[in-house]
């Protein structure tokens, strides 16, 4: 998959769609209404640039469009993950982490959780 920039906007209209799919554009409109207040019309010109994008596709129903992500949510957070550390760190976790720790950005479960994640990376090499 080629590099895949999503704003914050789309993130949670994926989110939406990652949780629960398929949807109309009335069911996302619902859902999204109270944390956002989007138009319907705002909505489906999301849905058209995330379908531009490769990351949206759509059925045709009898009476709606539905609209399923066309892409795993792990692997655009991955993409984006890297192309992050590589714009600001120069591609490096460990400055990353570190910038977080000099911080004091981690709380006590982060650094638990990340703790697993090293422990499993370890087991698995």
């Amino acid at each position: 998959m080629k590099q895949m920039n999503l704003s914050e906007a789309e993130w949670i209209l994926m989110n939406c769609l990652w949780n629960d799919s398929p949807k109309t554009i009335i069911q996302l409109r619902d859902e999204l209404e109270d944390t956002t207040a989007w138009s319907k019309n705002v909505i489906i010109t999301m849905l058209k640039r995330l379908e531009s994008k490769g990351a949206v596709r759509h059925e045709e129903g009898q009476r709606a469009k539905y609209f399923f992500p066309a892409v795993a949510k792990e692997e655009i957070a991955l993409k984006t993950g890297k192309g992050f550390l590589n714009r600001v760190y120069e591609g490096s976790l460990g400055l990353f982490v570190d910038a977080m720790v000099r911080s004091n950005s981690l709380t006590g479960e982060d650094i638990k959780e990340l703790k697993e994640i090293i422990r499993k990376a370890e087991e698995e090499q």
